[in-house]
């Protein structure tokens, strides 16, 4: 049975603590820092406040400047809740004050953490869903910044191949891979067919062949070499090979845990994951015309 309630309005440099007591009472409101020291020194004055009764945490945010004070307080064994900014903004329509600040905001998560029972218990996130987490934050900026990425990239391809530039799809894993090792018509026609064809099978490309061949044919249209060729390409090459390499470390750690099975996508369908409070949520949605998924 908890005897104190202890809210925190989490900042990047530091929160702001107010504890209630049974009474809805204020035992306790003050600043402290987002370093290890002065955290340990607040969890054991809430403790001592507590006098040896159980102390219920809750707080704004369930990770990023929260970290280091989630996992200090999952290390001493205290449990926490937490509440979104949308649910504090709401009830903070029912306290005294029309202005917000870190302190009424603290009181506010205390005062909802000690009258709700619907509040769900923080739970320290394992390593895989903490990956995925950052991966997908990271996927999530990406596929953001996917249409310019994609625009910049044939911008590029434009100015030194355009035969290249009209031929290839625009969806699809194939495209992007082929110009992560190939970009000049010199370079394709050195390769020739069937080079290219087993470059591109070899990389899991689907339709290797048809590729292939479109892409010979746009080299053998072009055999002059235009300014700026060299720089342009290794460009293109970048670019690509930045929309491939997040994708690819999400596809790796999906399947790491063996419950992940179910959440690679079939054909035809792709997912969205969401791992913010350590645990694994999956959405199944048609498939986008993201140029990184297979």
């Amino acid at each position: 049975m908890f005897t104190i309630w202890a809210g925190v309005d989490v900042g990047k440099e530091h929160h702001h603590c107010v504890v209630l007591d049974a009474q809805g009472e204020r035992r306790l409101s003050r600043r402290v820092g987002n370093d290890e020291p002065e955290l340990l020194e607040l969890i054991r004055e809430v403790l001592a406040l507590a006098d040896r009764g159980e102390v219920l945490w809750a707080m704004d945010t369930n990770h990023g400047s929260a970290a280091l004070l989630i996992g200090l307080l999952l290390d001493a064994g205290q449990p926490m809740v937490y509440l979104t900014g949308l649910a504090v903004h709401r009830a903070s329509a029912g306290y005294r004050g029309q202005g917000r600040t870190d302190a009424k905001d603290a009181h506010v998560i205390a005062g909802q953490a000690r009258m709700r029972q619907d509040l769900g218990l923080l739970r320290l996130g394992d390593e895989t869903a903490v990956d995925l987490r950052i991966l997908t934050g990271r996927r999530l900026d990406l596929v953001n910044d996917r249409t310019r990425q994609i625009n910049r990239l044939r911008e590029q391809l434009l100015e030194i191949f355009p035969a290249l530039e009209r031929v290839l799809p625009r969806k699809g894993r194939g495209p992007v891979m082929l110009l992560t090792g190939y970009q000049r018509p010199g370079a394709i026609r050195r390769t020739g067919v069937r080079r290219l064809e087993s470059w591109l099978s070899n990389r899991g490309v689907k339709n290797a062949s048809e590729l292939a061949r479109a892409v010979i044919e746009a080299a053998e249209a072009q055999h002059i070499a235009l300014p700026g060729e060299r720089l342009a390409a290794s460009m293109v090459a970048r670019i690509a090979k930045g929309l491939l390499a997040v994708s690819y470390l999400c596809s790796c750690n999906m399947r790491r845990p063996l419950t992940c099975d179910a959440l690679v996508p079939a054909t035809g369908i792709r997912w969205a994951l969401n791992c913010s409070d350590g645990n694994y949520r999956c959405w199944i949605m048609p498939l986008t015309c993201d140029a990184v998924d297979r």
